[in-house]
C-alpha cells in the first residue's frame, strides 16, 4: 500500500509549512488515474497525521476525471480508463488530466 508513504509525505510537507500553527483543512486534488486510492488514502492520513498539527484536520480529496488527446488526430476527450481508443479508431491516448496529486490548500487555525 503506497498510500502510507504519500500520507506521510503529505504530513511532512504540510507540517513544514505550517509550523506550530494547527491546520483545520487540507485539500489534495487526486486524479482519478493517479494510482492512488482515496478511501486508503484517507485512512492512512489519520494515521500519520497523529500526535502534528494536522491531527483532527478534515481531509477533503477532490478528483477530477481523466482527459486524453489522441496521438493521431489530436482530439481530446474524456477518459474512464488508461487504455482507451480514440473516437477515431486509434489506440492509447495520451494523458494530459487526470494523474495528479497535488495538494490545492489548507485551512489554519
Amino acid at each position: 500500500m503506497h498510500e502510507l508513504s504519500i500520507a506521510q509525505s503529505i504530513v511532512e510537507m504540510v507540517c513544514e509549512k505550517a509550523g506550530e500553527e494547527p491546520v483545520q483543512r487540507l485539500k489534495l486534488v487526486i486524479g482519478k488515474h493517479s494510482a492512488v486510492m482515496p478511501d486508503a488514502l484517507r485512512f492512512c492520513f489519520d494515521i500519520c497525521a497523529e500526535g502534528t498539527v494536522l491531527e483532527g484536520a478534515v481531509l477533503e480529496i477532490i478528483e477530477p476525471p481523466g482527459r486524453g488527446r489522441c496521438p493521431d488526430c489530436g482530439r481530446e476527450q474524456e477518459m474512464t480508463s488508461l487504455f482507451e481508443a480514440c473516437a477515431c479508431g486509434a489506440a492509447g491516448l495520451d494523458c494530459i488530466a487526470g494523474a495528479e496529486l497535488r495538494i490545492k490548500e489548507m485551512e489554519m487555525a
